[in-house]
């Protein structure tokens, strides 16, 4: 049987030549609050893509100036962001990857000195402070900077978006009971509490007709944040509107400390996987090629994203591809290391 880590896989018209993806990770390197790609940027996804990975997802970044984490992240709110978000698309395509993008909007955990906003006007710590509740408008504006963001990185050369609706930012805290306390139509019910991203999506495809992915905390460890029915609900939801995987994540909605150990995740991926049908990427300490490929062998997701891997070693496609005995094409520049 062939490893199916170095298997192409296809999504919609999009095809990576492996299962291998570099997960959304910020970088906090922009360097005068404008939310402008900086040459350390490009370095960093294009040594990942000239190490070999099918698929390389740049860092959450910003719909607007307030949904900034910090002001140190990238930023794709206005039309001066495209050209640097260009240059990391073509280097990225120039080894063979494909190139993602995860919009986001931080929401209560934006540690900013401006106004922020979420679901309701709960603030995440003492460390943090109170946001404004959003209000109709605020929704509204939102939801189209989100459609705005994604025609951006379109023209930016992006084959694949990402929503961030996990970590506790601001689809999370719609998405959450712990978060979301309104009254109105975007709050009580598990069908209110999606509304937000479910009007996210949609203005998404109306620009927008390549693959869409959505990363969920898949467990908030918390008794009374969602629980199992409440994410195959949103998964079965997602799937209707046409996305068409789920990157499956945990914890951020509250200060808690996540019990972590290689691979602590998977088993959310397996089983939106097979009770939504819908394909899933696994996250979170997998570290070895032989794990990912047990992972994806027994059918417990179709995407592999790594993280922490990556920032050790750029090349862990490599790594991998040695401890399975697999042979994987060497950059021109490096066959006489590969060998």
């Amino acid at each position: 049987m062939s490893n199916k880590l170095f298997s192409p896989y296809t999504i919609k018209d999009v095809t990576l030549k492996n299962r291998i993806v570099m997960s959304p990770m910020c970088m906090y390197s922009v360097e005068s609050e404008d939310g402008k790609v900086q040459p350390f940027h490009i370095t960093h996804y294009e040594s990942r893509a000239v190490g070999q990975a099918g698929l390389i997802m740049v860092e959450s970044t910003a719909v607007t100036p307030e949904g900034r984490i910090s002001t140190y992240d990238l930023g794709i709110w206005e039309d001066e962001h495209i050209t640097g978000l260009r240059q990391i698309t073509e280097a990225v395509h120039g080894h063979g990857a494909k190139a993602a993008i995860q919009l986001g909007h931080a929401g209560r955990k934006a540690n900013l000195p401006s106004k922020i906003y979420s679901a309701s006007p709960l603030a995440f710590s003492d460390q943090y402070q109170t946001p404004i509740e959003m209000d109709q408008d605020k929704i509204n504006d939102t939801i189209k900077a989100f459609q705005d963001g994604a025609q951006r990185a379109k023209e930016a050369g992006f084959d694949i978006i990402e929503m961030h609706g996990a970590h506790g930012y601001l689809i999370n805290q719609f998405l959450s009971p712990l978060t979301n306390k309104r009254k109105d139509e975007y709050g009580g019910s598990a069908e209110n509490r999606y509304r937000f991203l479910r009007e996210v999506i949609e203005a998404v495809k109306e620009v927008w007709n390549g693959p869409l992915f959505v990363r969920i905390s898949a467990n908030e460890y918390d008794e009374n944040g969602n629980h199992q029915e409440d994410f195959l609900y949103f998964a079965s939801e997602m799937k209707k509107q046409g996305i068409v995987l789920i990157d499956c994540s945990s914890g951020g909605v509250i200060p808690v400390k996540v019990p972590s150990y290689p691979g602590y995740q998977v088993t959310y991926a397996e089983q939106i996987r097979k009770e939504a049908e819908i394909a899933t990427g696994a996250v979170g300490l997998i570290t070895s090629g032989i794990q990912a490929e047990e992972i994806l062998q027994n059918g417990r997701a179709d995407l592999v994203f790594l993280a922490r891997a990556f920032l050790r070693n750029p090349y862990w496609p490599k790594q991998a591809a040695d401890e399975l005995g697999e042979t994987i094409e060497a950059p021109v520049q490096y066959k006489r290391g590969w060998r």
